[in-house]
């Protein structure tokens, strides 16, 4: 029945999303977006939206948008109902049901969220039967929360390259399933920006060979999905001159798409001489005069997630380090933009003849870093 659940605050950023089957793009929003700039007040948007593939149901609770993906006929007021008893879950587990009391207690509403449907269907929908087995939050619970980590910061810095090698003076024009999701963007002097200003879209006759059309950035920081998760354990003991390091690096968030590529590379403090480790997965060396240790894992696989852990070496007589070092993740995957910026058609004018037309889409890691 409900397939995913987007949570989307009154300045449209999407800070919660729960998927019960397979991942849907963030992108079904923007039909929801559309509804909203329309009706102009949050409580005139219309509660059922219908796109080409699915069906939008949603409400608006304690400004916010509790907005479903229905993929087939359901009866609307049963999945508004049910969104009704979601909202107030949270009110009765938090004392509120706002955008920070949900995000300071992820682990909690993902668990609600997971017990009260199952496979996309009403399960338990009780507060005495969910509080038997979901303990409302305590001041532990929330310390655990905090330490399983958050995202301190995290931006997208897009380009769209093109290479063109057509005959003639074709005038182009590229549109894009999800263009509200773009917060900067750059052009090449080809574009006509009056075009891209009024519509959205990407009007030029394009150069011959490689040139860089467009650069953008998605810095909305809840928009930003990290594609891979790390659990890690660096520790330095007070007596003696060694220490424990532990790393598991899995995939998030792909839309099932291969993570490849990756490295892990960390700078670790002057005291540490060597390195005795053991890797599941790929192959690690360590450089003492450097202090630089580098895990290269390559393909991450989900059945099987690599693993590196061993002891370390310190001088010996050394003070204990001040602080552990972080991880930087190196890493690519191929046929994905993790922005959800989407191509929807490119058209060809002026010139008769039919173009080949492809697309390709890639995400690599920036400055992805760790602190332990």
């Amino acid at each position: 029945m409900i397939h995913s659940l987007f949570l989307i605050n009154n300045s449209g950023d999407i800070f919660l999303e729960k998927h019960w089957k397979s991942v849907i793009s963030r992108s079904v929003c923007d039909y929801f977006f559309e509804a909203q700039e329309k009706a102009g007040e949050p409580d005139n948007v219309p509660p059922v939206i219908r796109t080409p593939h699915h069906y939008l149901i949603n409400i608006y609770r304690e400004k916010i948008f509790f907005v479903s993906v229905i993929q087939t006929e359901v009866p609307p007021l049963f999945v508004i109902e049910f969104l009704h008893r979601v909202a107030e879950m949270f009110q009765d587990y938090f004392g509120e049901c706002s955008e920070v009391t949900i995000k300071d207690n992820l682990v909690i509403v993902y668990e609600l969220l997971e017990e009260m449907l199952d496979n996309g269907f009403p399960l338990a929908t009780e507060s005495n039967i969910l509080k038997e087995m979901i303990k409302p939050p305590t001041i532990l619970r929330s310390m655990v929360n905090t330490i399983t980590g958050t995202t301190v910061f995290a931006e997208i810095q897009g380009v769209i390259d093109a290479c063109v090698k057509l005959s003639g003076m074709p005038d182009l024009t590229l549109s894009f399933m999800n263009p509200r999701l773009l917060d900067d963007v750059s052009f090449h002097p080809c574009v006509r920006f009056k075009r891209w200003e009024s519509e959205r879209v990407l009007s030029f006759i394009p150069p011959d060979g490689n040139f860089r059309l467009m650069s953008y950035h998605v810095n909305a920081q809840n928009l930003v999905a990290i594609p891979v998760y790390v659990k890690q354990n660096i520790s330095f003991f007070e007596s003696g001159s060694s220490g424990r390091l532990d790393i598991t690096v899995g995939p998030k968030q792909t839309m099932g798409k291969t993570v490849e590529c990756v490295l892990v590379t960390i700078h670790m403090p002057k005291v540490v001489l060597s390195a005795n480790l053991t890797a599941t997965q790929g192959t690690y060396t360590y450089d003492p005069v450097t202090k630089i240790l580098v895990w290269d894992i390559g393909k991450l696989n989900q059945q099987k997630l690599p693993n590196l852990k061993g002891s370390l070496s310190l001088q010996s007589g050394a003070p204990k380090p001040e602080e552990n070092p972080s991880l930087n993740i190196d890493l690519k995957i191929q046929q994905l933009a993790i922005s959800g910026l989407k191509v929807n058609r490119l058209d060809m004018y002026v010139e008769k003849y039919k173009p080949f037309k492809g697309v390709k889409y890639v995400t690599k890691a920036g400055k992805f870093q760790v602190r332990t």
